[in-house]
């Protein structure tokens, strides 16, 4: 495994733009102050996408008996059973 790149804060705010399209591309990237590393910035994990209402639909499922109560599990709850 490849070390990430690092980078002093100075370069960082000198060069941000071609840094994040580094990290953007993939690359984990190594900001240093001093030559002491004091931050790590990484791409974002996987987007999820939702596009719509219902773009879940025929992915979960629901029991046909989910408004029933096991049976004395209402009275902690005040229900009457």
């Amino acid at each position: 495994m490849e070390a990430a790149p690092q980078y002093d804060v100075h370069e960082v705010s000198a060069h941000f733009s071609e840094i994040l399209e580094l990290v953007a591309a993939g690359e984990e990237v190594i900001i240093s102050k001093a030559g002491e590393p004091v931050a790590k910035v990484i791409p974002p994990k996987g987007k999820v996408r939702r596009t719509a209402r219902g773009s879940l639909r025929g992915r979960i499922t629901v029991a046909d008996d989910v408004d029933e109560l096991p049976e004395g599990r209402g009275e902690a709850f005040g229900a009457a059973e």
